[in-house]
């Protein structure tokens, strides 16, 4: 659609074409909008945490509010910041690199969004009425015991959320196996999506393993059952192991696609092939294996015992191996090249030593008998930020800067874009650097306040410093946004002199991607192309009609239902009139399945003559 176009019609047209979408493009920026508030929701929930502890004996907020600070903290950033913004790079770019018009099923990928969206709006809804208050990783029995329903949004708003998540990996896994371009063979594949492909096969066998311990934990708040009452014959660590099953692959689920985005940035802007191509595949595939192996890392201390302890700990120290080759990997393609330096490149060179202590603390941990003395205290949460943020949200930053003007036709200013990296750099080393030192001195994580001569004042004070400049940090990020967005200049459509398919097509994207299905004929398939002499990509295939899917509103509509669901399903504890929610959402749901099921939607076609004059860009 032509830009003038859009700029007609009205901002109700605009919403409504937002809700019915199933373009691919245009659901990345759902996930990114919405990514981004909740970003912001967490970080205004870490900076209420940070302001707490800034000082001893402090009374800023009580300790019952804190818990559910802690709780919605943590909830919040990993499954409705970090994961929708993942997504939303996952849509924007994995089509657009393997030289396909869509993902597999369009549908499926807006109704995995409207799930996320939904079940992230139930989540917060309970700040309303009591939010969870078990951490986190809503360890049993103290969130099968925890009063009032702030644990059940969190089964609930989880539950539908991570329904999204699952749909969307399935559907990205079947989008690389079906729909490369003629050419692309697996090992063509541009790194980012590879690691997109292994992180849609780690969703498709994590997510079940929590979905289980979400439905146990609903059945035992909700319905009176006993799976984790130890005096009714349940077993309290059962939801330890199915939420670590799925918390650890978790991990790579979110760091993979970052290690995926580095590696197109290293190798655009040090002009050079990625050293090591082939080697960085299989540390790729090698982390997604044993990612499944190492779970019980979490649980050292719960009594599993030492030959547990010991395969648990050799495991997880194995895993340090293919990520090792990954940095060294990095390192090489680096060396030599005619290396610039910008705001995506700065916040990738920074990763590297950044995520190496992350790496390192990680290892000290896996050892367990070192473990029980670090175990619960400041610096695990040391640790796991500098893995979380130093490898993701580095990688979110360098990515978004990087893709950005693929999303949406712009650059971002390089002088903005430097000052948020310097502000929420130092900020980051300053907020967590010093808690690997209040760990080992024994801060335990998770206290509402301490006293004063224990040797904490300092570095809490300090922490609390850098978690600010990252603040200062994040809004010149928005600005450079807002900034970008109002001078409207636009960029050609391979703005980098880039190596991959998606820079062969204009910024942003036309609705139907390529006019024409590109042949790939080697790795980094635009820079074989260039090295030949040629403007573009050799077509695989004459000009033609292309067939696009229709839009609808259903997925948001069955989103709406099992939404509206939750809420029955949380109060019918209170009183059975609520179960008439249930009613009314299943059948909303169930309703637009129905339709969906017995309607024909056949699509549309673009024809070649509107191709030839350039309709639908």
């Amino acid at each position: 659609m032509s830009t003038a176009v859009a700029q007609n019609r009205g901002l109700g047209a605009v919403i409504w074409d937002y809700l019915t979408t199933v373009d691919h493009k245009k659901i990345a920026h759902l996930y990114l909008v919405s990514g981004g508030l909740f970003f912001l929701i967490g970080g205004l929930e870490a900076m209420i945490i940070r302001i707490q502890l800034m000082e001893p004996s402090n009374n800023f907020i009580s300790a019952g509010l804190y818990n559910e600070m802690i709780t919605m903290h943590g909830t919040t950033m990993i499954f409705l910041a970090a994961m929708p913004i993942i997504f939303a790079l996952m849509n924007a770019v994995v089509p657009l690199q393997i030289g396909a018009r869509d993902v597999a099923f369009p549908f499926l990928n807006s109704l995995g969004f409207w799930l996320f969206l939904f079940g992230g709006l139930i989540l917060n809804i309970s700040w309303f009425t009591g939010a969870p208050d078990a951490g986190w990783t809503n360890y049993a029995p103290l969130s099968t015991t925890s009063p009032g329903h702030g644990v059940d949004y969190y089964v609930m708003g989880l539950q539908i959320s991570g329904a999204g998540t699952l749909i969307g990996g399935i559907n990205f896994l079947v989008t690389i196996v079906n729909m490369r371009a003629p050419g692309m063979t697996y090992m063509r594949m541009p790194l980012f999506t590879w690691t997109v492909f292994v992180t849609s096969t780690l969703i498709l066998f994590a997510f079940p393993a929590l979905t289980v311990g979400l439905f146990l934990m609903m059945f035992d708040r909700m319905f009176g059952s006993a799976f984790f009452d130890v005096a009714l014959g349940g077993n309290a660590m059962i939801w330890e192991h199915l939420f670590w099953i799925f918390g650890h692959p978790e991990v790579y689920i979110l760091i993979l696609p970052a290690f995926g985005a580095f590696s197109e940035i290293f190798s655009t802007f040090s002009k050079k092939r990625l050293f090591g191509y082939s080697a960085m595949v299989f540390a790729t595939v090698l982390i997604g294996f044993l990612a499944f192996m190492v779970w019980a890392h979490h649980m050292f201390t719960v009594g599993l015992g030492p030959i547990a302890n010991s395969i648990f700990a050799v495991a997880t120290m194995a895993i340090a191996v293919p990520t090792g080759i990954k940095i060294f990997n990095w390192l090489f393609t680096m060396w030599g090249g005619n290396i610039r330096m910008n705001s995506a490149m700065l916040w990738s060179v920074a990763f590297i030593p950044t995520f190496t202590i992350g790496g390192m603390t990680g290892v000290m941990l896996a050892a367990a008998a070192a473990d029980y003395q670090y175990h619960d205290t400041y610096f695990v949460v040391a640790h796991f930020h500098y893995v979380i943020v130093g490898g993701l949200v580095f990688g979110i930053f360098a990515s978004l800067h990087y893709w950005w003007p693929k999303m949406f036709g712009q650059v971002l200013n390089e002088a903005l874009g430097k000052w948020t990296f310097w502000l929420f750099f130092i900020g980051f080393h300053m907020t967590f650097f010093i808690q690997h030192f209040l760990g080992l001195i024994g801060m335990p994580r998770r206290y509402w306040t301490y006293q004063e001569g224990q040797g904490l004042e300092v570095g809490n004070m300090i922490s609390t410093v850098g978690a600010f400049l990252m603040a200062i940090g994040t809004l010149v990020f928005i600005y450079n946004i807002v900034q970008t967005a109002v001078k409207g200049e636009k960029v050609s459509g391979d703005p980098w002199d880039g190596r991959t398919l998606e820079w062969t097509i204009p910024s942003p994207p036309p609705h139907y991607n390529f006019k024409q299905t590109p042949l790939v004929r080697g790795l980094d398939a635009l820079w074989v192309e260039k090295s030949e002499g040629k403007k573009g990509m050799t077509p695989a295939e004459p000009l033609g009609d292309i067939h696009m899917p229709n839009n609808s509103i259903l997925p948001f509509l069955m989103s709406l239902g099992l939404f509206i669901a939750g809420f029955g399903f949380i109060y019918q504890v209170d009183d059975k009139m609520w179960l008439i929610l249930v009613f009314i959402g299943m059948g909303i749901t169930l309703g637009s399945m129905l339709t969906r099921s017995v309607k024909d939607d056949l699509g549309h076609h673009i024809h070649k003559e509107d191709l030839e004059k350039g309709a639908g860009e």
